[in-house]
């Protein structure tokens, strides 16, 4: 099985490469962009088939490491 992660900065958490790319876009002719959130994916391939206990697993992962709680929101899709 195949879990997919996304982090991403909770709203009100200054994103400074969010805002680099957003003045790069700019530079780069693309107007109209008010706002950019930049994250991460991260995918997992899990030896587990059982989907409630892959998706349990996972969730303890981003707990304790592939996600800053404090700072950062996560969501976790299975395939």
């Amino acid at each position: 099985m195949k879990a997919r992660v996304h982090v991403m900065l909770k709203e009100g958490v200054l994103d400074p490469q969010g805002e680099a790319v957003r003045h790069a876009l700019g530079a780069l002719g693309f107007g109209g962009v008010s706002a950019v959130r930049q994250g991460k994916v991260i995918e997992i391939d899990l030896d587990e088939t059982d989907r409630a206990k892959a998706e349990a697993t996972v969730t303890e992962m981003c707990e304790k490491l592939l996600a800053n709680t404090v700072t950062e929101r996560y969501s976790v899709t299975l395939d």
